[in-house]
């Protein structure tokens, strides 16, 4: 008899480390991307016209010879393109200007900082994608990968990890104080979902209301819920909604607990 098999499944938006952990990470949008290489490919093209700038006036001045423009300007085009992008992402772990500007950074594929193996990798197929090409090559290719990666992103085993993530709502409040023995004999039956819902709007956003518009919106909600609730506590409506809401997110999560040791109880032993 074949031994049982653990099967793992692991989403796109996933990074699974070296010791197997799957870690729910965003990666940094198509249009995001197409805006950080946007800014560090102007930086760069500023940066080549500094320096053929500084060399023409050089060979104005007579402080250097004509035969030196070939050699001084290859040198110029392999420092801005493939020297200066290398170093900074890896001094910066995968930080440049553009990305820091967007709020992503060049990560592994498993979420680790990146080293210059995999900086000089992606500079050097820039030059290709995003250079000779003006980034239609880099653009073409990152529309059809699932993580927005160009090709130096696939030869060097990287993508750009959002390092920007949206704040935490604040924490949902819990029964009010004149309602916490009510709480414990309530009977509250579940609501239809959209009353449900327009209860949980309400709940959120009632402290930004103005407060005679928030006061006609706690009496008509009330008013719908008083049906679904037994015994009905002798408070405000606001007061009442909340004492609800609280009432029934508790118990809800409170059966997902319970079925999920149900779960585990009846899951077999490993071998």
């Amino acid at each position: 008899m074949a031994p049982d098999l653990a099967v793992a499944r692991i989403a796109q938006d996933e990074t699974v480390t070296g010791e197997a952990v799957a870690l729910d990470v965003q990666s940094v949008g198509f249009f995001l991307r197409a805006v950080g290489a946007l800014i560090d490919f102007v930086v760069g093209v500023v940066l080549l016209l500094v320096f053929a700038g500084v060399l023409s006036w050089l060979v104005s001045t007579g402080a250097a010879g004509p035969e030196i423009v070939p050699p001084a300007a290859i040198t110029l085009l392999v420092v801005v393109t493939v020297v200066l992008p290398t170093t900074v992402e890896t001094a910066t772990r995968g930080r440049s200007l553009g990305k820091l500007a967007v709020g992503g950074r060049i990560v592994r594929a498993d979420g680790g900082a990146i080293g210059f193996r995999h900086a000089f990798l992606r500079a050097l197929a820039g030059v290709l994608e995003i250079w000779f090409t003006l980034g239609a090559l880099a653009a073409i290719v990152g529309g059809f990968t699932p993580r927005a990666q160009r090709m130096g992103d696939l030869l060097a085993g990287t993508y750009s990890e959002r390092t920007r993530t949206p704040s935490l709502p604040p924490p949902a409040p819990g029964v009010p104080q004149p309602l916490v023995a009510w709480a414990v004999v309530a009977d509250v039956a579940r609501l239809p979902d959209r009353l449900a819902a327009r209860v949980a709007r309400f709940v959120r956003s009632a402290p930004d209301l103005e407060p005679r518009a928030r006061d006609r919106l706690a009496e008509t909600l009330a008013a719908e819920v008083r049906p679904f609730v037994a015994p009905v506590p002798a408070v405000g409506p606001e007061i009442f909604l909340f004492g609800v809401a609280a009432v029934r997110r508790d118990r809800e999560y409170r059966a997902l607990l319970s079925a999920a040791d149900r779960v585990a109880r009846l899951a077999p032993a490993p071998d």
